[in-house]
């Protein structure tokens, strides 16, 4: 089935093809229609929260308790959520978690104009920029698997036109995925040890893209992610298959 979706409504709709639990968010533009769109799916938990620290935190507690989940926000939010944004880079993950950051270029409705790509950066966690509606509801159900595969938080940016803007989506079926085992998650004494763990994550998935493996911020075909994370044994019809993405991981 093919429909007309626009950014935010594609990325709800790939949550909920990818399976996802459960989802908490703060409303602000151009990231409120996510959660309201996501808030709609049979068998789903979606709150509005507080703020976006605590969107995040129960997005995490979630991911921590072996279901997927993910927590939506605009850019600036991100600022608030700083603080769990990073110890989720570090603890890892029981279940896959993706953390969504509605940027505002050009400031439609928002006091700046910041490029949370350096977050994701910073924090050392893959980063999925899509180009469409089509690429918007793809990349969500593989960033699920990529968290899952890598044991990471994924970033997924959008901006305000990709939000706003609608195109056609060829629509999937919804995963049945099961709860993750719940083993050992890392611990404040453990954070040393953990964050040589997560550069050299990092490394390997840059790697695995066909980056050169220095940290940073790379463009690179998705493609590449997905041929990987089928020849370890994952999902098959990860993303769009054979198809080439214009987007781009980060």
């Amino acid at each position: 089935m093919i429909r007309l979706l626009s950014g935010d409504e594609a990325v709800a709709r790939g949550a909920w093809e990818a399976g996802v639990a459960v989802a908490s968010a703060y409303p602000g533009t151009p990231s409120t229609e996510i959660l309201e769109e996501f808030a709609r799916f049979p068998n789903v938990y979606a709150e509005w929260a507080t703020n976006e620290k605590v969107a995040l935190d129960v997005a995490i507690g979630a991911a921590y308790a072996g279901r997927r989940a993910f927590a939506s926000m605009k850019h600036v939010g991100l600022n608030v959520a700083a603080d769990a944004f990073m110890y989720a880079s570090m603890t890892g993950m029981e279940a896959g978690l993706v953390i969504i950051s509605a940027d505002d270029p050009a400031m439609h409705s928002s006091q700046n104009e910041q490029d949370n790509r350096t977050f994701a950066k910073f924090a050392r966690i893959p980063c999925l920029e899509p180009g469409d509606s089509q690429e918007a509801k793809d990349m969500m159900v593989a960033a699920f698997d990529l968290s899952e595969q890598f044991d990471t938080p994924v970033f997924l940016r959008m901006t305000t036109r990709l939000s706003h803007s609608s195109t056609v989506v060829e629509l999937g079926e919804q995963r049945q995925v099961r709860a993750q085992h719940v083993g050992a998650l890392a611990v404040r004494g453990l954070a040393q040890q953990q964050g040589v763990g997560v550069q050299q994550r990092l490394v390997r998935s840059v790697a695995v893209a066909g980056g050169d493996g220095v940290l940073g911020v790379h463009e690179v075909p998705l493609e590449a992610l997905v041929e990987e994370h089928q020849r370890a044994g994952g999902t098959e019809g990860l993303g769009r298959g054979a198809e080439p993405l214009d987007g781009r991981v980060c």
